[in-house]
């Protein structure tokens, strides 16, 4: 799990990723779904329209890592058990990298 504040490249892009949040649920088309991440373009920051969502298996590399501490190593077990535990009526979101236009 990448912590808050770290700076991605995804697989395939150009574009550097802040991290804002882990394990967003977002409404898509009427199906609840669970990303692993959402970020923001870097150095840009957060503009409403351009939130991106994507899982683990989508970064490609990690030029800087946010801070850790307890509470972070803390959170990322207890994310870890939220997960497994995740109501059936949400779904994992999957991501076609070639939709953010990050090229």
């Amino acid at each position: 799990m990448i912590a808050i504040g770290s700076i991605v490249y995804l697989k395939g892009g150009s574009q550097k990723l802040m991290i804002l949040n882990r394990g967003p649920i977002i409404n898509q088309n009427g199906t609840k779904m669970i990303f692993d991440y959402s970020a923001c373009r870097y150095p840009v920051g957060l503009i409403e329209d351009e939130i991106f969502y994507f899982n683990e298996e989508n970064v490609e590399r990690t030029i800087f890592e946010g801070y850790v501490d307890n509470d972070e190593e803390r959170f990322q077990e207890l994310y870890h058990e939220m997960i497994d535990d995740l109501d059936s009526d949400i779904v994992r979101g999957e991501v076609n990298p070639t939709s953010f236009g990050l090229e």
